[in-house]
């Protein structure tokens, strides 16, 4: 006889958090009200404000758990690796990313764009990724012995994050994104290096 264990349902928080990431990331912010949200996560609207102050502290939170999930996929940390190597897999996992039907750019762009106030405590959360995908790219090129890391680090944000956006508006990355990841790597790691 088999026995069937019964499955465990999220709890009403999770299930919030869930449906928070599916609606905001898709619609957007503005567009998801909390009556929206309470029947995309099967949760009664009192339910929501026991666990949440309202839908500013919902997006941050969101943001928070999924936050993780998004940095951890771009972040190759095999040893074996060389620093240029990580730095372009950055780039291979946009793309990567990029081919699904539910790509909608980077979501902590997108999140800072629509809600246009930097003291927002989802926009705080956003800064924060974004500086982890800068601090990451420092970190490479620091390693290699580029020259100014910092801001190569801050040039390779801003073309990932141009890429993202162009994904997001055309589909898929164009190959432009990588080799212009490359010239610019190669050519900090250049200067960097000591003149015979």
């Amino acid at each position: 006889m088999t026995v069937i264990e019964p499955t465990t349902r999220p709890r009403p928080r999770e299930r919030v958090l869930a449906a928070a990431a599916r609606l905001f990331l898709r619609d957007g912010i503005h567009a998801v009200g909390v009556d929206k949200l309470a029947i995309e996560a099967e949760v009664s609207k009192r339910s929501i404000y026991q666990h949440f102050d309202g839908k500013d502290a919902i997006v941050a939170e969101m943001l928070s758990e999924y936050g993780p999930r998004v940095v951890a996929s771009y972040f190759d940390t095999d040893d074996t690796l060389s620093p240029r190597e990580r730095v372009l897999h950055v780039y291979d996992a946009l793309h990567a990313a990029a081919e699904a039907s539910d790509f909608y750019g980077c979501p902590f762009v997108n999140v800072a764009t629509e809600l246009r106030d930097r003291d927002h405590p989802a926009a705080v959360v956003a800064q924060g990724f974004k500086l982890q995908l800068t601090d990451f790219f420092e970190r490479q090129a620091l390693a290699a012995g580029a020259a100014a890391p910092h801001v190569l680090g801050v040039q390779l944000t801003l073309l990932f994050d141009g890429a993202s956006a162009s994904a997001a508006l055309c589909g898929g990355t164009p190959l432009a994104a990588k080799l212009a990841a490359e010239t610019l790597f190669d050519a900090a790691v250049r200067q960097g290096s000591p003149r015979p």
